[in-house]
């Protein structure tokens, strides 16, 4: 990577974000840092604040405290807006007849963009041949490409999206995947929201986890899983059900991944054999698979943390 492309994006920091929505804490004084040349994840469950947070780092949302600022300062007064930052937060309304290219020309023109990145735009995303076509016609994946190209006709340092993989298919995702690292690979400050970890364990540099509206958890994939390598526990047994009954009962954190395996997070051989034990459930195989992002997503998310802390790493 050049020291032009190194040096493109700009960070974004989050610092004492905070959000109620009438007796609602959507936000909780949240705290992170996102770093240019690298393709950050932004995960947590449903409700756990993550649209609210960039729709107050987009100025679309006022917060009640902190701040949210993109290059050291706040999207409002950011020069050239669109040309500095691209968001995709939600589905956009296309005019069904409207053909992609006159789209993109009109966002470019309200920009104040060359309508010539349209073209530019259209052939970066994959919808060069598709260009004339009316939207109306276009797949849920086109359009969520068409998103992504209105999002880039300002060739900005800095892009936001908000659960980008929906509608598209294994073939799209891959696609997403490798275009989120390319722009990262320019330089640009990638920030991405998803709820799919497998994938999300493939595409990113650093996860931010954050639950309740509380970072949980803040570093690269391997600074936040490293110390906790005997966190899963992979159990294959006749006696699935029975299985998951006792785990729920001695209140140990558990996954069904197939009919016969059942993923216990949180421990170690050494605790769950004698549970097994002690319940007599036949057991035809028991693997260490050590902590993937799933299952540190999963024990942070749930308020407990690996060993009862949160796992929050300063230092990236």
């Amino acid at each position: 990577m050049s020291q032009a492309s190194a040096t493109r994006g700009l960070p974004v920091e989050i610092s004492g974000l905070t959000k109620h929505f009438g007796t609602v804490l959507a936000v909780d004084h949240l705290d992170f840092t996102v770093e240019p040349g690298r393709v950050t994840g932004f995960l947590g469950p449903n409700g756990s604040g993550k649209t609210t947070t960039l729709r107050m780092l987009l100025g679309l949302v006022t917060p009640n405290e902190g701040q949210a600022t993109i290059g050291g300062k706040f999207y409002r007064d950011l020069p050239n807006p669109s040309g500095t930052v691209g968001a995709v937060l939600e589905a956009t309304s296309f005019h069904p007849a409207r053909r992609a290219r006159t789209h993109l020309r009109m966002v470019a023109r309200a920009g104040g963009h060359d309508e010539a990145r349209a073209d530019v735009v259209l052939d970066l995303v994959g919808l060069t041949a598709d260009a004339t076509r009316k939207v109306g016609g276009f797949s849920m994946g086109m359009r969520q490409r068409l998103e992504l190209a209105s999002a880039l006709i300002g060739d900005p340092d800095v892009l936001i999206l908000d659960e980008p993989s929906n509608g598209l298919d294994p073939q799209g995702i891959a696609w997403l995947r490798d275009f989120m690292r390319y722009l990262a690979g320019e330089g640009r400050t990638i920030l991405v929201s998803s709820h799919l970890l497998a994938e999300m364990a493939q595409t990113i540099d650093n996860a931010v986890i954050v639950s309740h509206g509380q970072l949980k958890a803040q570093g690269t994939l391997e600074s936040i899983t490293s110390g906790v390598a005997q966190a899963s526990m992979h159990a294959r047994t006749p006696e699935a059900d029975r299985l998951c009954a006792v785990l729920d009962q001695a209140a140990t954190r558990f996954r069904r991944l197939a009919h016969d395996v059942v993923a216990v997070d949180g421990t170690t051989p050494e605790q769950l054999g004698p549970l097994l034990a002690t319940n007599q459930i036949i057991l035809y195989e028991l693997t260490n698979e050590g902590a993937d992002l799933e299952s540190i997503f999963l024990s942070l998310t749930s308020g407990l943390g690996f060993g009862g802390v949160d796992q929050v790493d300063q230092s990236a």
